[in-house]
């Protein structure tokens, strides 16, 4: 418990602490509307629907206040950089921000469907007393005019049509209604085209579907503005609903009973989400000024497994190890914008990324910079960013484990590029003594264009004396037997055949009980920072493995894990 308390404690009691006030307002709201007095009425004709529609609604009201602040990215990077001072469990809550963002949703979309329900159980027994059907209490509530001295309850007040086709009239012709019904199906699209399998494989859908949050925030901002559900209001003389309940024949006829008046509650829910919004719109802005900014190639190179390398460069840009940017293409689409880990190194007066064959923008991407002829600048390109990521408190560790799996060894290029740039001018502030670094990769020739960084690395390490500082393994997850052949003829040569490295690469998958019982030995007083960028069945075990292998008592060895997020 004491080794889990060290990496998800702090995570922990957010998530308590968010579950405690969704549960608050819940119950609160749900005994507002069921014990009210002022809802005496409204509960007549409703009975527990009233509490099951409005509880839910004060439950989203929250959520959407807290919905857009998590991919506010530019305001991550402020509080990212405000909290350098801190904790580092502090800053990591920080890279969970998309984690976040699902559960919000989540619980959104649960309110959601638990409202909806209620309320459409709620215009069917408006309509049933608006028919007659109850008693004569319901009868006489529904059939309260509207007039300068009195106000109604009852929503429904169309009694011309069928009695069957009310309903959906009041539904789609009220703002609470219309409004209800776009806002649910904004979400449904949102929500169902976010599953891994469709943003994986149809990105675009997922962009373009995600930005139905327009019309969602905009029927959410009009949609208590139907003040559908109303309460009693206090009248001189007063009207006893207790006295006058049986006695609805009486109403405005003794001083005991005068006509009950009622009036819908002020739309509360756009006082809740116009400071998210605002703020978003900010963001936006900031995006786009960004965007505008000229952009030039200083580089452009095809690297093996039709990886993309661009070196770039932007006035006034600066960056830290392991950080990313969004670009956009407008030459492949004018409104897509998708994540990349830079590679290079803070110290270089260029940024550069790599981008693999992933998916349609991907691909685009590549055919373009492929045929273009020899020297020629490549098409416009908007770049937003830097954002941090929880790779830039990789230096705040005595001790780090670098994991990367395919093409997610990008962070890790530009942090070993930076520690080179470090050795060789002798930086004091390197604070890091060790790094244990390793690569899974399925296809050989993804090892080829990150060969030559090792190298460099291999070599400025002897010169210095320092061999011991970098600690790299290379794992080959997939290859074939022409492939096993070659190795075993070549198995006594000084270099890997694949890298040409000194370290020869591995076959198969880490075994990371013993890759964390052995930096455990090395190090037995050293905080470890675990660092991947990878999937997430790999960040389960590390992280798992960073609990088990963490020691309670203060004095000795510590894992951390951090995983990259976009």
């Amino acid at each position: 418990m004491g080794n889990w308390i060290i990496n998800n404690g702090l995570t922990s009691f957010i998530l308590v602490v968010w579950m405690a006030i969704n549960i608050f307002l819940f119950v609160w709201f749900y005994f507002f509307y069921d014990l009210g007095d002022q809802f005496f009425y409204t509960r007549h004709l409703l009975g527990s629907a009233l509490a099951w529609a409005r509880a839910p609604a004060a439950v989203l009201n929250f959520n959407c206040l807290l919905i857009l602040l998590p991919v506010c990215r530019n305001l991550l990077s402020l509080f990212r950089g405000s909290f350098m001072c801190c904790g580092r469990s502090l800053r990591k809550q920080l890279d969970k921000n998309l984690s976040f963002h699902k559960l919000v949703a989540y619980m959104i979309g649960l309110m959601t469907a638990v409202h909806m329900i209620a309320h459409l159980l709620n215009v069917e027994w408006y309509n049933n007393s608006r028919q007659g059907i109850y008693d004569e209490l319901s009868t006489a509530l529904s059939n309260l005019e509207d007039t300068e001295n009195t106000t109604y309850l009852n929503p429904i007040r169309i009694t011309n049509l069928d009695p069957q086709q009310i309903p959906t009239y009041f539904v789609f012709t009220t703002i609470a209604g219309l409004t209800g019904v776009i806002i649910t199906l904004a979400l449904i699209l949102i929500i169902t085209s976010s599953m891994e399998v469709i943003r994986r494989s149809y990105f675009e859908v997922f962009w373009y579907t995600h930005h139905l949050f327009i019309i969602f925030f905009a029927g959410l901002v009009f949609h208590g503005a139907g003040r559908i559900v109303r309460s009693q209001q206090t009248t001189k003389p007063p009207h006893n609903f207790t006295f006058c309940k049986d006695r609805p024949a009486d109403w405005g006829r003794i001083p005991e009973c005068p006509i009950p008046q009622f009036a819908g509650g002020f739309p509360q829910t756009w006082m809740w989400v116009i400071g998210p919004m605002v703020l978003y719109i900010c963001e936006r802005l900031l995006r786009f000024i960004r965007y505008m900014q000229t952009v030039r190639y200083r580089r452009i190179v095809m690297r093996p497994s039709k990886v993309l390398e661009l070196q770039l460069v932007k006035n006034g840009f600066k960056m830290e190890v392991g950080q990313y940017v969004f670009l956009n293409c407008p030459a492949i689409s004018q409104l897509e914008w998708h994540p990349f880990t830079m590679t290079s190194a803070p110290e270089e007066d260029f940024f550069s990324i790599h981008i693999r064959s992933a998916g349609d923008w991907t691909d685009k991407l590549i055919d373009i910079m492929q045929n273009l002829p020899e020297g020629a600048q490549g098409p416009k390109m908007g770049v937003d960013g830097p954002f941090g990521t929880a790779s830039e408190d990789v230096f705040d560790y005595e001790v780090s484990m670098l994991v990367g799996a395919g093409i997610g060894v990008t962070p890790f290029a530009s942090i070993l590029k930076s520690i080179w740039y470090k050795f060789k001018d002798s930086n004091p502030k390197l604070r890091t003594r060790k790094i244990y670094f390793y690569w899974l990769c399925r296809e050989t020739h993804a090892f080829e264009w990150f060969a030559d960084l090792l190298q460099v690395l291999e070599k400025e390490m002897e010169e210095r004396g320092m061999g011991d500082f970098l600690t790299y393994k290379l794992y080959l997850t997939r290859w074939d037997q022409s492939h096993a052949d070659h190795v075993m003829v070549h198995s006594d040569q000084d270099k890997d055949v694949i890298t040409g490295l000194r370290q020869k690469t591995y076959y198969g998958r880490p075994a990371w009980d013993k890759e964390f019982e052995q930096v455990r030995k090395e190090n037995p007083t050293s905080v470890v920072g675990t660092f991947l960028c990878g999937p997430e069945a790999l960040a389960k075990v590390l992280d798992k493995k960073c609990a088990k292998y963490s020691d309670v008592d203060p004095r000795k060895t510590k894992f951390y894990f951090n995983k990259e997020n976009f």
